[in-house]
């Protein structure tokens, strides 16, 4: 079942969409579940539709290439991506901009590849915090910044206390208060200073993953 290994990015969405949406959603994973375990062969995809993105992204923060250029290239070989990637890049050059602009700090990757897993034994599942952007901006300190990319529904106060929760518990090793979920297409980061945990985040968490996979064991009995 794939809500039970999930990304984090993925959970939140679901958590938070309407019940119309939601319920799409859940079948269409279901059907994509279906369509795997008949077709074993064709188990590996191809990636997800924000990866490339996001590695430009890191691209051109090492200076490699000219995002907005990159990002025409990319729309050019699949017309698929002419809305939405001038829409991401627009937002996340929008918040560099604006964060380079009223800091000025100097910042370079770091080395290792900094990612982890929160495990809920009781539900079987297991949340991946990966494909972060790790930066040093000196002082010794760092920025672990994981992108959200949905476009509907945006992220809300709620959903990145919750976020934050659990990247503080999966990525063992570094400092809760380094961490930031940057909401890409509004250009918007969430980080624990600006929205301290409230002590509720667990238990809204459990509360909405229990829905969502209760639901999805309702609309399971269509496919059977």
């Amino acid at each position: 079942m794939s809500i039970q290994k999930i990304h984090l990015r993925k959970l939140l969405n679901l958590f938070y969409l309407s019940e119309r949406e939601l319920i799409s959603a859940l079948r269409g994973d279901i059907r994509h579940d279906i369509y795997q375990d008949s077709h074993p062969s064709q188990q590996k995809s191809g990636g997800d539709f924000h990866s490339p993105f996001w590695s430009d992204v890191k691209s051109y923060l090492h200076g490699e290439i000219d995002l907005k250029k990159q990002t025409q290239k990319r729309i050019s070989l699949n017309p698929r991506r002419r809305r939405l990637y001038p829409l991401l890049q627009n937002g996340f050059l929008n918040w560099w901009n604006e964060k380079r602009r009223w800091s000025n700090q100097e910042y370079k990757f770091l080395q290792e590849s900094i990612k982890g897993q929160m495990v809920f034994q009781n539900h079987e599942l297991t949340v991946k915090v990966e494909n972060l952007l790790s930066l040093d901006i000196g002082e010794n300190t760092k920025r672990l910044i994981y992108p959200y990319f949905s476009e509907s529904p945006r992220l809300s106060n709620e959903a990145a206390r919750i976020g934050l929760w659990v990247m503080s518990r999966a990525l063992k090793g570094t400092n809760p208060e380094e961490m930031r979920i940057l909401d890409v297409l509004r250009g918007e980061a969430f980080s624990l200073s600006g929205y301290p945990l409230q002590g509720n985040e667990e238990n809204l968490f459990l509360q909405n993953y229990e829905y969502i996979l209760g639901l999805r064991q309702k609309l399971l009995k269509d496919y059977r």
